[in-house]
């Protein structure tokens, strides 16, 4: 695979899940089965070098591998599971990231020697050390927050529309093996669905998540993630 033959900062197998404003339109070309499939072995192999460059130092080293943590183009792909069905793989996948990619060490904070350009890096692990991410970026005219495995036991954000409103992220049953979502609740409200409206986290509250170490795969698949195509 060539990142500079026709790609920019990536390469044709990385680029081809780059719909961000359409997963379900994606899917529907794709197959859901091979979509599946392929997502899948993007992480699998993925891990066996850090999820992009390996120890190699070098601000462009994963540009050729399947997935590239340290670059733009890639940073949606492992949160693609919540539309297409299987959402506890995301949660897996994330988590993984953000223990195995992240570091403390010089030449080890994000990935090996990777490109923090932007702050996005940085930024994605925010997100997913809280639990929410949106893959459409807040293009659509209704934003959603989709779920992933919060990482810390209770944040407590400062709502900029409103200083008087508050949105807690609880976790129960937590750790670093318990990176899978058992049930969500948003102010004393079941939710069912791995995704939640923008508009209603703005409004401010509580979301509590129950984890374990073992997936519920019966918990996020009914209704995906709205898509361009099937909104």
């Amino acid at each position: 695979m060539k990142p500079w033959d026709g790609f920019q900062e990536g390469n044709a197998f990385q680029f081809s899940w780059y719909v961000p404003h359409d997963p379900a339109g994606l899917i529907k070309k794709m197959g859901l089965n091979l979509f599946n499939t392929r997502l899948e072995k993007t992480f699998t192999e993925s891990r066996k070098t850090v999820f992009g460059g390996g120890k190699e130092i070098d601000s462009f080293s994963g540009l050729q591998k399947l997935y590239n943590q340290g670059n733009q183009p890639c940073l949606h792909q492992s949160w693609l599971f919540n539309y297409s069905g299987k959402p506890w793989l995301t949660q897996k996948w994330t988590r993984i990231i953000c223990d195995e990619f992240y570091g403390i060490e010089p030449l080890h904070g994000y990935g090996f020697g990777q490109d923090e350009d932007q702050g996005q890096l940085g930024a994605w692990y925010v997100m997913n050390a809280l639990g929410l991410f949106d893959v459409q970026g807040h293009a659509s005219a209704n934003p959603t927050f989709q779920f992933g495995s919060p990482v810390f036991d209770k944040v407590t954000i400062q709502l900029e529309n409103n200083p008087e409103k508050k949105l807690v992220i609880e976790t129960t049953n937590n750790s670093m093996q318990n990176m899978f979502v058992q049930s969500v609740q948003f102010n004393n409200k079941t939710i069912e669905n791995c995704w939640i409206n923008r508009a209603e986290l703005m409004n401010g509250g509580t979301i509590i998540f129950k984890m374990d170490s073992v997936p519920n795969k019966n918990w996020g698949v009914k209704i995906p993630p709205p898509s361009m195509s099937g909104e």
